[in-house]
């Protein structure tokens, strides 16, 4: 039950951020998703042996945090929740890659370590990045923005029910859990067959709860079109945000500024 409720405190936490009102969440929704599209795509799309190259990209979703105020923690719940998946990809990566890569004096790291943490690092910086556009944008102008940038209506609205069919599923999901907790005095596990019984019953409660919104949203005059939030017009502002964040993302792309950084300052020291 404390879990569930967890999850709907996290998943709303985001819709509230999403209401804020720094420069960064007036900005055009479809600046901001292409700017996150352009990033995902420059990091995705290194070597699964670069890893210092993919460091000066942690400098977007500080930056966002910072001036969007989406608090830190938000982001490390969302990333470390992707994290075990990203270690089961990589983790067999030293088994089958023993070639050294990289000799750190008596210590010699193989080439699939390298591997490894690149994957894990691509993974965590991808995530931050969609969860922070989903907080200083919102789900719903994301799901506008994307149709607006020539996405299909029909796929778009697709993801805003899902979305808004997770709301239904928590919900349901606290009440069954509430009422199993209060039939079964105290018992804190349930057999298979019991989990089975529950889980076949939430699934059909949440469809026909979605069923009876939808109908009240056709009666309300729903024809299947986006209102969002506010009126959004793309200006001179999101223009500079879309140019100057994917021309730095194209930079550190083409350049690995963190060997470039690390020759200088040796050179210096010299």
């Amino acid at each position: 039950m404390a879990r569930i409720d967890a999850a709907s405190l996290d998943i709303t936490h985001l819709d509230r951020l999403a209401l804020g009102d720094t420069s960064l969440h007036r900005l055009d929704p479809r600046a901001k998703v292409l700017v996150t599209a352009v990033f995902i795509i420059s990091v995705v799309s290194f070597g699964k042996y670069e890893v210092s190259a993919l460091v000066p990209f942690v400098l977007f979703p500080a930056v966002m945090m910072a001036q969007g105020n989406i608090p830190f923690s938000v982001i490390v719940r969302k990333a470390l929740f992707v994290l075990p998946f990203a270690v089961a990809i990589g983790i067999f990566n030293p088994v089958f890659d023993r070639e050294v890569l990289v000799q750190l004096g008596p210590l010699g790291i193989s080439a699939g370590w390298v591997s490894c943490v690149a994957i894990v690092i691509r993974s965590l910086l991808t995530v931050a990045a969609a969860v922070i556009l989903v907080a200083v944008t919102g789900f719903p102008s994301v799901c506008w923005a994307l149709e607006r940038l020539g996405m299909p209506r029909t796929f778009a609205m697709q993801l805003l029910f899902l979305y808004r069919y997770i709301f239904v599923l928590i919900e349901e999901g606290r009440n069954a859990s509430r009422a199993r907790e209060l039939r079964s005095a105290g018992k804190t596990s349930m057999g298979m067959a019991t989990f089975g019984s529950l889980v076949g019953h939430l699934l059909l409660r949440t469809w026909e709860r979605a069923e009876r919104i939808h109908m009240a949203m056709l009666a309300r005059g729903f024809i299947g079109e986006f209102h969002a939030r506010r009126d959004y017009r793309f200006g001179l502002k999101d223009l500079l945000f879309l140019l100057g964040w994917s021309s730095l993302f194209i930079i550190m792309r083409q350049w690995n500024v963190s060997r470039i950084f690390g020759n200088l300052v040796t050179g210096l020291l010299r």
